[in-house]
């Protein structure tokens, strides 16, 4: 997964949920052991542990407190947004008390599935991204066929400081939006995608200072590995993705956005 030039390079994977615990049948169980040590071998030197809901949340807490190069999120993704009532004090004090949490999120709408109603959306990303903005964290967005509902929210909110469009997949005008708000914007492996033109657009234009990689593992492997277990050890393939789609050679894709992750997330603070 890792070798010669690419293993050489180092790397920040900026989106990655390596406590997942998947519920489909026959599915490969979660192995952060392995997926870390794999890591290592390819270069990626940092990772951030996202989590979606309380029980995540703690999970990539509990990963980051015995892994220094392992940072956490606590959050609540839309499809859960329905629970906020039930998880939001919890959370919140995972976020304030935890000192390996980098961000808040991943939050946002997903109105392509919408497993809770949009309106339980739209308020838990109000309060998370409120939530940010009190404690100076990192926001990390998801939004899912939700652009004018997720640049709403946040002109109403108030955009954090350092706010992250995670596994981005729009053109070019949204990525203008979102660094219209000072966002950076994160591309996974959708950017190797065949029919995924319009992001490898997007991903041309986002200045070099803007710019972040993820895996988003165990979702969305990069070709050519696609339709299997995604891991952070792929993330060399999406940064090949990426560079091309660029122009620009990979070291400087590595480089840009391992800097560029150490800055949004304040990484530069902690062990």
């Amino acid at each position: 997964m890792g070798n010669g030039a690419t293993s050489s390079l180092r790397w920040v994977d900026s989106h990655c949920h390596l406590q997942w615990e998947p519920d489909r049948e026959g599915a490969e169980r979660a192995d952060p052991e392995g997926d870390l040590a794999r890591a290592a071998a390819a270069g990626i030197e940092r990772m951030v542990c996202v989590g979606t809901d309380l029980a995540t949340s703690r999970a990539a807490i509990e990963l980051a407190a015995r892994h220094a190069n392992v940072y956490a999120t606590v959050g609540l993704h839309p499809h859960d947004a329905s629970r906020l009532d039930d998880e939001w004090d919890d959370l919140v004090d995972l976020a304030r008390d935890g000192d390996r949490v980098v961000a808040v999120g991943e939050a946002g709408f997903d109105l392509h599935y919408e497993h809770s109603p949009r309106a339980a959306q739209e308020r838990a990303f109000a309060a998370q991204v409120a939530l940010a903005r009190e404690l100076d964290r990192a926001l990390v967005i998801h939004t899912r066929e939700a652009w004018d509902d997720t640049f709403r929210v946040l002109k109403d909110v108030g955009v954090p400081e350092r706010t992250v469009f995670h596994c981005f997949t729009g053109g070019p005008v949204e990525a203008r939006r979102a660094l219209g708000v000072g966002a950076y914007v994160s591309f996974s492996g959708i950017v190797s995608f065949g029919s995924a033109t319009e992001v490898r657009e997007a991903a041309a234009i986002v200045p070099g200072d803007a710019l972040l990689v993820e895996t988003d593992a165990p979702f969305l492997a990069p070709v050519p590995h696609r339709g299997k277990r995604n891991e952070p050890a792929l993330l060399t393939a999406v940064g090949t993705a990426l560079a091309a789609a660029r122009r620009e050679p990979l070291a400087a894709v590595a480089e840009a956005t391992r800097r560029n992750a150490i800055r949004a997330f304040a990484l530069v603070s902690l062990a």
